[in-house]
């Protein structure tokens, strides 16, 4: 597991697989969701790890100047991920997923906010303990994107309630 005593390439291993994991999970959330509302909310969410999985991808081959997408594709198809964003196991979030409210778009929201900020402060913790200071300015820019989440999830989710 991370700890932010690795380098910069090995966190960003780690997050990648943090960030597949939550991409996944966000996916089986929205399957598992009764409302259409609450599908798409989180099928958005799961867009928004991929998006940050690419970004890692892109950071990772332009610092080992690996150009070759297929190498990264093989990896990325074999990546079986253990975690989701905040260092919580896949197992332990898919037990979760029967016990949280996924029957509303609000449900959905206070979910995805938990684990936002969970991660935010996962990427916040790993940052203060980084030695390497790439892998410190990398993690800062972790905590910045889910710091982002945060706050649109926190205007969405005012949004349902003024709605509801």
């Amino acid at each position: 597991m991370i700890t932010g005593k690795e380098g910069l390439l090995e966190d960003m291993i780690e997050a990648y697989e943090m960030e597949k994991g939550t991409h996944e999970f966000y996916l089986k959330a929205s399957e598992a969701a009764h409302e259409e509302a609450a599908k798409n909310a989180f099928r958005e969410l799961a867009d928004w790890e991929r998006e940050h999985m690419r970004y890692l991808q892109f950071l990772y081959q332009a610092i080992t100047e690996d150009r070759e997408f297929l190498s990264f594709e093989e990896f990325k198809e074999k990546l079986r991920p253990e975690m989701v964003e905040g260092g919580i196991p896949v197992r332990k979030m898919e037990e979760k997923l029967e016990d949280i409210n996924l029957t509303d778009e609000l449900g959905a929201m206070i979910t995805a906010l938990e684990m936002e900020a969970k991660s935010a402060s996962f990427y916040r913790g790993l940052s203060e303990e980084a030695e390497d200071p790439s892998a410190k300015v990398f993690l800062k820019e972790m905590v910045r994107l889910e710091e982002k989440h945060i706050e649109y999830l926190k205007k969405l989710r005012l949004k349902i309630e003024e709605t509801s």
